[in-house]
């Protein structure tokens, strides 16, 4: 990660936002958790089946019956790298549209962020945990969620799905105005890194310095598990939070994008 090259934040991204329904093809991991977020919803090709574009066409064909017999679209997860030209190709080809360009952003753990943003005060009165409380969820959802109590049940099951910190900060009257998530990953090519993730704030409760708090105190509490730095995603979109994640001292690494298989019209008779 960072130095140690685009690979291994692929798999930290993968094991942070585990999709509880896996499957192999090729050089291709299929994913898919009953329509519940695109990331994990959607084909990691951690490496290009080998072969001719036929062969490819075939992966492709054996990931589309995958996704049809649980009811969901073909979605790739295309990482903006040269190694991804061949697939692109092959979508291309077939139709497959290009949406929500999200760039992913690294730090040290060594690096120091703006004058102030890590003193004691404030991280003060920031609330962790290793499970998400249903305050946790509940003000997440309301913000970022799409569904209701089951789509809320199966994304409770990809966060807790991989070990992770979970911050809150309430307000004056005790209400929850904004979380975070920090996931945790150590082992196999990945060792000690931490993801940001579900960085949430009320809507009333915005630009009042929830976020930094919420990111410090994360920061800390990773510091003290020794983890060796931190990645995280955000939409190329969403130019406000990218200028609070560069002056928390990340750098974009890479980009990546989805892929989605057009809808096919099917005639109809009357």
């Amino acid at each position: 990660m960072g130095d140690t090259g685009l690979p291994d934040v692929e798999a930290a991204m993968d094991a942070a936002w585990p999709a509880p329904d896996r499957g192999l093809s090729g050089g291709w991991v299929l994913r898919a958790a009953a329509g519940v977020t695109q990331r994990a919803n959607s084909i990691w090709p951690r490496s290009e089946p080998a072969g001719t574009p036929e062969e490819r066409l075939a992966a492709l064909r054996d990931a589309r019956a995958w996704y049809r017999g649980r009811r969901l679209p073909v979605i790739f997860q295309v990482f903006d790298t040269p190694g991804s030209s061949a697939l692109n190709a092959v979508l291309d080809e077939e139709g497959f549209t290009r949406q929500s360009e999200t760039l992913i952003m690294v730090r040290g753990a060594d690096m120091v962020p703006e004058a102030g943003g890590d003193s004691p005060a404030a991280r003060a009165g920031v609330e962790i945990t290793e499970v998400p409380s249903a305050e946790w969820l509940e003000l997440w959802w309301s913000v970022d969620g799409r569904g209701g109590p089951a789509e809320l049940e199966t994304a409770s099951a990809i966060l807790t799905g991989c070990p992770a910190l979970y911050a809150l900060v309430r307000d004056d009257g005790g209400r929850p105005v904004a979380v975070g998530r920090l996931a945790v990953v150590t082992g196999g090519t990945v060792v000690s890194w931490g993801g940001l993730y579900c960085m949430a704030t009320r809507p009333d409760a915005r630009r009042r310095g929830h976020a930094t708090r919420i990111q410090q105190a994360l920061f800390q509490a990773g510091a003290a598990r020794g983890l060796a730095g931190y990645w995280l995603l955000v939409m190329a979109s969403n130019t406000a939070a990218r200028e609070l994640y560069s002056r928390a001292g990340f750098r974009e690494v890479s980009r990546y994008y989805y892929r989605q298989e057009r809808p096919k019209r099917h005639l109809t008779g009357c």
